[in-house]
């Protein structure tokens, strides 16, 4: 039975109707984490980026109070232009948006919820919400960890951002059984640099692998999804030295300025950004491209089995 409040493109709802591969990206990365061009520009190239790898594009958002999965460029840019204005959605806040016919920039947590409901199975991103730093007071955990507990979606990531707890975010999710898989690499990345001090729980060097893993899992009825975790280019990662300087500034500037909830990630990376001279937005820029990849040889990976 198909949902009333999903909309699916044409192109979307044929490649899932006929067991071609699609990979789900999110729309928070365009309207929330890259200043216009910038971010119109890098979502054009990641869609292009799942296409040269043999897998259909679906960007997902909320336009007008509909589910939309597979935007179109108007649409791509309309986000990219609005920025910040479109509201920043996560698994509660859906109802509401759609409820009020507004607008909506997909989380990773909603781009799950809503690619879950298209029958998407691989979701490609930048990286994934976590346990944020001083959660032992604030209790600030991203609805992305319980959205991957709950969610039958593997998300290909370049690990969870640096700005976050890396160990706690792990055990969350070790405590809530959603595997963290590092391609090709035994340690997790952290966004910006290759490796942390962190092992995963599993590395799988093909995307084969991944498809296989994938399928044995929900086939026994596992629910939720998993974490594929590909570090980025060797060419683009930073310094963990100099990451964790800007980190570090950036948060002291976000605690005197008084930013919490959903506002802390958008603005730790665009200040990020500043202060490294714009190195970490090209890094971001490349992880997502990196990632997109991945995302589209699993999928096809999955369709071939």
């Amino acid at each position: 039975m198909s949902n009333p409040y999903l909309d699916i493109s044409p192109e979307v709802a044929q490649a899932i109707d006929s067991n071609q591969p699609v990979v789900a990206l999110e729309s928070t990365i365009i309207a929330h984490g890259m200043p216009y061009p910038r971010n119109v520009e890098t979502a054009v190239r990641v869609e292009d980026a799942v296409r040269e790898h043999g897998a259909v594009p679906a960007t997902i958002a909320i336009i007008e109070g509909r589910l939309r999965v597979g935007l179109n460029l108007e649409q791509i840019e309309y986000l990219g232009k609005e920025g910040r204005r479109v509201t920043k959605v996560s698994r509660r806040d859906i109802p509401f948006v759609v409820t009020v016919k507004q607008d909506g920039a997909t989380t990773v947590a909603a781009t799950m919820i809503v690619a879950a409901m298209a029958g998407i199975k691989v979701f490609a991103t930048g990286g994934i919400g976590g346990v944020h730093r001083g959660a032992d007071h604030t209790f600030d955990i991203s609805a992305d960890l319980q959205e991957l507990a709950q969610t039958d979606v593997a998300v290909v990531c370049a690990g969870a951002n640096s700005i976050l707890e890396l160990g706690l975010t792990l055990e969350y999710l070790e405590t809530h059984g959603v595997p963290v898989i590092g391609y090709q690499t035994d340690t997790l990345p952290a966004f910006y640099c290759r490796d942390s001090e962190f092992g995963v729980s599993y590395r799988l060097d093909s995307p084969a692998q991944i498809a296989a893993a994938m399928r044995t899992k929900w086939a026994m009825d596992l629910r939720g999804g998993m974490v594929i975790t590909n570090p980025i280019p060797e060419a683009y990662a930073m310094p963990l030295a100099e990451i964790d300087l800007a980190i570090e500034q950036a948060l002291q500037e976000m605690e005197q300025q008084g930013i919490t909830g959903k506002a802390t990630t958008p603005f730790l990376l665009a200040r990020i950004a500043e202060l490294t001279g714009g190195e970490s937005l090209e890094s971001n820029i490349q992880l997502v491209l990196n990632n997109a990849r991945l995302a589209a040889q699993i999928s096809v990976a999955c369709c071939s089995c």
